[in-house]
């Protein structure tokens, strides 16, 4: 088949808030733990065990700095859409990760204070003066004593068990004026010229995780689509919805989306066996054999250009 483009539809939920209230104090960092996982061979986060689905070990964290990566591509090398200016204060980073969307924000913005939060103490202990991390769940009570004038989360989808909740947080904790913006999922491949069917594996893979074992495991795969709703809900106005449609693997002929397809992929290759063994194995109680016959599928599925699958942002 020819190489066809997504269409260039608009992905980020921004808003701002009216009249949010403070916390009484300022967040506890809970405790820089890990373990190690002596079976299958990868590491996860003590601190909250079980929270989230994907190890804290190197090979994660590179995966994480190449979807970081992506997302600057994504949109058009910005951090981000939301119009904060060019000296914003307080800057929250939800779930930070690694940390590089926190410390490129704090390069970027010199005048703002960057908090990054996450469960996972991986961030780097060089850091720009005016960023900080701490290790804490964001499901929990947040008692932030200062509000922020720009929340930031992305990448969330089958990490948050109540998102109404996590939404409602964060209109808390914003300054009146203040914007949050979310960047997240629609998980469910497909293809606009039918090059993808039910029969391949890599949309049987990607379907078996997001339908059956995150529902299973009470997590939301598809925040997306929900997350304009969440946000009007805990009282965000004038909120702007964009949709990206993002290539898995190379097939465009546009040579940006080519760029941005190409990431994708290596994140997925890169992800694909430590996402299928907390949701295959753990939660669905498949065998390894049984998920490693799957994932060399979808591996030759991923290196298929005939293939066009793309997926939301």
């Amino acid at each position: 088949m020819s190489d066809q483009e997504p269409p260039a539809d608009t992905a980020v939920t921004t808003a701002a808030t009216a009249a949010p209230t403070n916390a009484d104090a300022p967040a506890v960092p809970g405790p820089a733990e890990v373990a190690v996982d002596p079976e299958h061979g990868r590491r996860w986060h003590a601190y909250k065990a079980g929270r989230y689905i994907m190890p804290n070990d190197e090979q994660e964290n590179e995966r994480l700095d190449i979807f970081h990566h992506m997302c600057e591509l994504v949109l058009g090398g910005r951090l981000h859409l939301a119009p904060v200016g060019k000296a914003p204060g307080r800057i929250l980073d939800v779930g930070c990760g690694t940390g590089l969307w926190a410390i490129e924000a704090a390069d970027e913005y010199p005048s703002a204070q960057v908090l990054g939060c996450d469960l996972s103490p991986i961030q780097p202990s060089m850091i720009p003066p005016n960023a900080k991390f701490e290790i804490d769940d964001v499901e929990e009570e947040w008692t932030y004593n200062e509000p922020f004038d720009y929340i930031h989360a992305r990448y969330l989808s089958g990490a948050i068990a109540d998102w109404p909740k996590l939404t409602s947080q964060m209109f808390t904790h914003t300054k009146p004026g203040g914007y949050i913006e979310i960047q997240d999922f629609d998980y469910i491949y497909f293809s606009d010229d039918g090059s993808l069917s039910e029969d391949h594996a890599i949309k049987r893979w990607v379907t078996t995780l997001c339908r059956t074992a995150l529902e299973k495991n009470k997590r939301d795969a598809c925040p997306g689509p929900k997350l304009k709703g969440w946000m009007q809900d805990a009282g965000f106005i004038n909120v702007e919805e964009r949709l990206f449609r993002i290539p898995i693997g190379p097939w465009p002929a546009n040579k940006d989306l080519k760029r941005i397809g190409e990431w994708n992929r290596l994140q997925l290759l890169e992800g694909m066996e430590a996402m299928s063994i907390y949701l295959l194995v753990n939660v669905l109680g498949w065998q390894m054999d049984e998920m490693k016959v799957l994932l060399a599928q979808v591996r030759n599925d991923l290196m298929d250009r005939r293939i066009h699958a793309q997926m939301l942002l």
